[in-house]
């Protein structure tokens, strides 16, 4: 792809696969285009590594934020199920949200806990809302060490952040799926390594090897839930996409 931004005429030019199309530069269609871009050249640069939560380094986009923010304060879940621990900025995001609520706690699963991260969440404010487990999201006995944490009639949230290969995010789809609850969603996170195979710090494989794919498929095989963009509470513009790390990430159970 090829893209001509003009700022003196007001206007982007994209030629694609032969094809040329032209619009006014402050436009929805500019505004897209130039994010998708944004987003390449923003995660090749490590601008999702420069932020942090609560004092825990929180490696996600900021909108990808506020946006599950949106979704946390709707539903209002008992138990919000992380898989992928890492600093713990998400761990603190979520239990901060649960505190400010009046209501949820957090259980945090990863393969490995590094003792300098888990003694951060561990000595932190909201350690008290934070379950800990180690081991591979995946394995049988941890998952169901998870549903031990879930009590009946309780609202579930899942969050997969852990290995983001389609094999393991397909695995992780099957095996935390039935604890989320009607109008609640499982959430596969990182989709974005889909378009993000072609930049420096890509992979070309991440073309078809990414948690998006995985979770179409599950869609697809899984009528139960459905793949959508959840909707914004506010919105004044005339957009109507996230400018996201997450794409089709969200799955809501009927």
């Amino acid at each position: 792809m090829k893209m001509e931004i003009n700022t003196i005429d007001a206007t982007v030019r994209i030629n694609e696969q032969g094809e040329s199309r032209e619009y006014p530069l402050y436009s929805r269609e500019s505004f897209e285009a130039l994010s998708h871009v944004w987003l390449k050249v923003g995660w090749n640069e490590k601008y999702p590594y420069t932020f942090s939560w609560l004092g825990r380094p929180l490696i996600q986009l900021p909108e990808d934020v506020l946006r599950i923010q949106e979704v946390i304060y709707r539903i209002k879940p008992d138990l919000i199920i992380e898989t992928g621990v890492a600093h713990g900025g998400s761990l603190m995001l979520y239990a901060s949200l649960c505190k400010a609520m009046g209501k949820g706690r957090v259980v945090g699963i990863d393969i490995e806990i590094r003792k300098h991260n888990r003694a951060a969440i561990e000595a932190h404010e909201l350690s008290s809302s934070i379950t800990l487990i180690e081991g591979s999201s995946i394995d049988p006995k941890i998952v169901a060490d998870v549903a031990k944490h879930i009590m009946p009639g309780e609202t579930v949230l899942v969050i997969l952040d852990s290995n983001h290969t389609k094999n393991h995010v397909a695995q992780e789809l099957e095996a935390y799926s039935h604890f989320v609850t009607k109008g609640s969603y499982i959430v596969a996170t990182d989709g974005s390594m889909e378009f993000l195979n072609d930049v420096p710090r890509g992979t070309t494989t991440w073309n078809t090897d990414n948690p998006a794919a995985a979770a179409r498929e599950f869609a697809e095989k899984h009528p139960e839930f459905i793949l959508e963009q959840p909707t914004w509470p506010f919105n004044e513009s005339s957009l109507n996409k996230n400018i996201t790390h997450w794409p089709s990430a969200w799955l809501r159970r009927k």
